[in-house]
């Protein structure tokens, strides 16, 4: 995965490192004295910032006090577009196999959806509260790029994705999908995987013929 936000926390490190490093070059080394030891202390938090985004936030007891909500790995996901929906001749009307790689930190997750006919990658992910409602959501919206055999009846298009979330780590959840093309709706996914490595999504079976 590659977003401006990854983008940030390896610049970071790698400022902190530098920044590190040029103390010890111009003769600022931490053994000496302890007032010395305080100028590492910008490198040394940069190097827990990013730690602790990209692993320390899924640490059981870290986990447990921030309740951030674990979603990364590979689901299973059930596609059920509404009756309403402007499916084109030829479209499949569901219901649709589907599989979810979601690529998470504490800040960032990025997620690509494929079908047998079209892949779908996610931009503006958030987790958020409904207000007042106490129900969190995983929102984000998504360009799907079907395979060009097919884009005579299925052309390029954007949607948005609203799924609800319980628990720290849920392994089952639903929600709702809705795009430029005038067709929508329901999700169901289960967690099959916490890897998203291509080889998930072979192993996982066939994907179903879709159109959506």
């Amino acid at each position: 995965m590659s977003s401006p936000a990854q983008s940030i926390r390896w610049g970071a490190a790698s400022v902190s490192t530098l920044y590190g490093g040029l103390l010890y070059v111009v003769g600022v080394h931490p053994e000496q004295q302890l007032k010395y030891a305080f100028a590492y202390v910008p490198t040394l938090l940069g190097y827990l910032v990013l730690v602790f985004d990209k692993w320390a936030w899924r640490w059981r007891g870290i986990h447990r006090l921030t309740g951030h909500p674990r979603l990364d790995g590979t689901w299973r996901v059930t596609l059920r577009p509404s009756p309403e929906s402007h499916i084109p001749a030829g479209g499949n009307r569901g219901p649709i196999r589907a599989y979810l790689a979601i690529e998470q930190s504490y800040w960032t997750l990025h997620a690509t959806l494929r079908t047998a006919e079209s892949t779908s990658r996610s931009s503006n992910a958030t987790i958020e509260k409904r207000d007042g409602s106490g129900v969190t959501e995983l929102r984000f919206l998504y360009e799907n790029i079907p395979q060009v055999a097919h884009q005579h009846r299925s052309p390029v298009h954007t949607g948005a994705c609203r799924i609800s979330l319980a628990g720290r780590t849920p392994r089952s959840v639903t929600g709702r999908y809705y795009t430029d093309r005038f067709t929508a709706g329901d999700m169901e996914l289960d967690l099959i995987s916490r890897s998203t490595e291509h080889s998930t999504f072979t192993q996982a079976g066939a994907l179903d013929t879709s159109n959506n």
